[in-house]
């Protein structure tokens, strides 16, 4: 049975009493509106670790002045029922007034890294991710943390975060859960219109093609870079915010595509903006198809 902790003391006390029997800890840091993309982050912590913990609350700190918080979707009913489904521990759901309370003026960010791709036209957003997610494993004190690998940008900026501040969490980073048609599952897909989720599978198409171009011996970053931006342009209803071939570490532009880098995407569909990205492993004679997990990722 799913326990649900709307406050700090609830979950640490649900917390202390997985480790008085011995259990590590998972959390799925989450914004609600759950779908499979997190119920498969959710059973990959259920076989890694004795008590999981999903955290569901809706950021304000991440949200600019024109974007979707206040219709941001917050089904709490279906979120729990997902969590009971799979056999989630605890559902910490703490209002905002828990996590930012009055006289609140701390906050984390990770320096460069936080200043291109979703954060040139997001300013000031992965500084509430950070914030937030920084809190988090403050409050929950897990060992492990679980993110999918479609908010890549995230996932780098976490690792930066984790080594910069010692913080002794190690994190998992899981594989995109797509659509049959290989649109990446979001939260935001349910605001396209029909016409819009049709032609919303261009971001896909785009990254594979630009996958394939470099498999054929394509190097040339701006040149793939260019290839993916054609793509989405000639694509009806979609705005593009951003086609980018960048290192997958440092988030730097990859002039030459060399080692580990990332293919990454943002464009608008009407109200929503969608993102998606393929990372590779590419030498002068092989592209392998890659993921942005670490080894070990631990802050001790």
């Amino acid at each position: 049975m799913t326990a649900v902790a709307v406050s700090i003391e609830e979950i640490r006390r649900g917390v202390a009493d997985a480790r008085s029997h011995g259990w590590s800890v998972g959390l799925v840091p989450t914004m609600g509106a759950l779908h499979e993309g997190h119920a498969s982050l959710i059973r990959v912590a259920r076989q890694e670790t004795g008590c999981v913990v999903v955290s569901l609350f809706v950021n304000p700190a991440q949200f600019g002045p024109a974007e979707d918080f206040s219709r941001y979707p917050r089904p709490f009913d279906n979120d729990l029922e997902l969590c009971r489904r799979e056999r989630v521990d605890l559902l910490f759901a703490p209002p905002v007034e828990e996590v930012y309370p009055p006289g609140y003026h701390t906050h984390v960010e990770v320096e460069g890294l936080q200043d291109v791709l979703c954060g040139a036209s997001r300013p000031g957003h992965f500084r509430g991710v950070c914030t937030v997610v920084q809190k988090l494993f403050s409050m929950v004190g897990p060992d492990l943390a679980y993110f999918g690998q479609k908010d890549a940008q995230q996932v780098v900026i976490l690792q930066q975060m984790v080594r910069d501040l010692n913080v002794p969490i190690r994190l998992r980073v899981c594989p995109t859960v797509r659509e049959p048609d290989g649109l990446a599952l979001s939260s935001r897909n349910r605001y396209l219109s029909a016409q819009e989720r049709w032609n919303a599978t261009t971001l896909i198409e785009a990254l594979r093609a630009a996958k394939v171009a470099i498999e054929a011996g394509q190097r040339d970053g701006a040149s793939v870079q260019q290839l993916m931006a054609d793509h989405i342009r000639a694509t009806p209803l979609a705005v593009l915010d951003y086609a980018a071939v960048v290192d997958a570490r440092t988030l730097q532009s990859a002039q030459h595509i060399e080692g580990k880098v990332l293919l990454a995407l943002a464009v608008r569909f009407g109200g929503a903006r969608l993102i998606d990205n393929l990372v590779l492993d590419v030498s002068a004679d092989h592209v392998v198809e890659s993921s942005l997990q670490e080894s070990l990722v631990v802050g001790r």
